[in-house]
């Protein structure tokens, strides 16, 4: 990998216009390549598409030559996966989206979409943007199609032509959809004062007790990640008010308990949480608590669960190799995580991927070649502290002791409850570097 890129692209700001109109606008240069993360389940939505989908059902019944209900069950069906954490919906999915394209091959919006959205769930980015560049074909005007397109842009690292997808997005329907979209944008560019801004106009257009929740969660992701845990716990609990079964707003209580160090009641959170929504995001969070908590035994359990479950979803043709490797480095099979970032740097190459890579090589003794890939996970000018921790520590083993308390303090100014693990592992390397000045 060579040095990081000096290709420049625009870092964003939400603009809002007198006229109404919203734009990302230009403020400074910076280097490329962007990630994304799934959104968090919502049960109040669950309840709803639930209802969707069974109307969809009973219509297909009785009119089985209906594309358009077709494609809207099968894209309910992908909504209904990730809601549920439930890997079986996407087989369903696919079934009752090329259905719909069989019956309509041509200028079928609605299926592409669904298909885009269906493929970009399952990790295949690739196929992701295929599928969003024929919707956008077929329905130039639709921002759903530039949601798709965004989503698989963000993951493949593309982060200039993800940036133009949003833009287009809210040229076209500036919403909750929209806006969070560009929130994440210019978090990954380290305006998070302006991904705030975004995240509180998508706010203020929800009209949905789902969607107020999903605007509260990642509002308190954003403080939470800045180390405000006032802010975050305020977030949440906010979202809580109008859907008290919000899953992701409960994971956020259960990190902000745990960083409080009430760390019985963050267990008992994230045990419910796990029972009832199995992601591998939740069930490794959990995993990484009770190890630090000193409860090796039950840790192993959950990463049995974890392992059930990342079959399942390997099954439902997801294919997952950025969470696999993080799982083999914390179980402490190295070359397993090296194993599996490089092949998912192999299809997708954004800053989250570019820091597990890094962290793996790592991991594996490789710490030279390593620092180039953490170059490339900081090339959009974010601050996020566990990409500063994993640099820090590979800064420590090639002995730049300067350089790695500088990485070090970064990470944990930046966020001092990053990881139950990861945080006090950043003190104790700290404070030994600087004793021994």
């Amino acid at each position: 990998m060579s040095e990081r890129s000096t290709r420049s692209r625009r870092i964003l700001a939400v603009v809002v216009l007198a006229a109404g109109a919203v734009v990302l606008v230009a403020s400074v240069s910076a280097g490329q390549s962007t990630p994304a993360a799934g959104p968090a389940p919502v049960p109040v939505a669950q309840d709803t598409l639930a209802h969707s989908i069974g109307v969809a059902q009973d219509k297909l019944r009785r009119t089985p030559q209906d594309p358009l209900t077709w494609a809207q069950l099968g894209s309910a069906y992908v909504e209904q996966a990730r809601i549920t954490a439930d890997p079986a919906y996407y087989p369903k999915a696919q079934g009752a989206l090329e259905k719909s394209l069989r019956q309509q091959p041509d200028g079928n919006g609605p299926a592409l979409i669904g298909m885009g959205a269906l493929a970009n769930a399952r990790h295949d980015f690739a196929a992701g943007k295929t599928w969003g560049e024929r919707a956008e074909a077929a329905l130039p005007d639709t921002a759903e199609s530039y949601g798709v397109l965004a989503d698989a842009l963000t993951q493949l690292g593309d982060a200039g032509a993800a940036t133009d997808a949003i833009q287009r997005m809210l040229d076209h329907k500036p919403g909750v959809s929209s806006f969070t979209r560009a929130s994440y944008d210019l978090e990954l560019h380290g305006r998070v004062d302006d991904a705030r801004a975004a995240l509180q106009r998508a706010v203020a257009d929800a009209t949905s007790p789902s969607d107020v929740a999903f605007c509260r969660y990642y509002l308190g992701e954003l403080a939470f990640n800045s180390g405000d845990l006032d802010a975050a716990a305020a977030e949440y609990d906010q979202g809580l008010a109008v859907d008290a079964r919000n899953v992701s707003l409960l994971e956020g209580q259960a990190k902000v308990a745990a960083a409080r160090g009430r760390v019985d009641d963050a267990l008992a959170g994230y045990r419910d949480i796990v029972a009832r929504v199995p992601l591998p995001q939740y069930l490794q969070e959990y995993t990484d608590l009770l190890v630090a908590a000193g409860r090796g035994p039950e840790a192993e359990q959950q990463f049995a669960v974890l392992d059930s479950q990342q079959r399942l979803f390997a099954a439902a043709g997801v294919t997952d190799d950025l969470t696999a490797s993080a799982v083999a480095a914390s179980r402490g099979d190295n070359a397993g995580a090296l194993a599996h970032a490089q092949a998912e740097w192999g299809r997708r190459q954004n800053v989250l991927v570019a820091d597990a890579l890094g962290w793996a090589l790592h991991l594996n003794g490789r710490d030279t070649e390593a620092l180039t890939y953490f170059d490339r996970a900081a090339s959009l000018g974010g601050r996020t502290a566990t990409f500063a921790y994993h640099r820090g520590m590979t800064l420590t083993a090639l002995g730049r002791n300067a350089d790695a308390v500088a990485a070090l303090s970064d990470a944990l100014g930046t966020n001092p409850y990053f990881s139950p693990l990861g945080a006090p592992d950043a003190r104790r390397t700290l404070d030994r570097l600087k004793a021994a000045r």
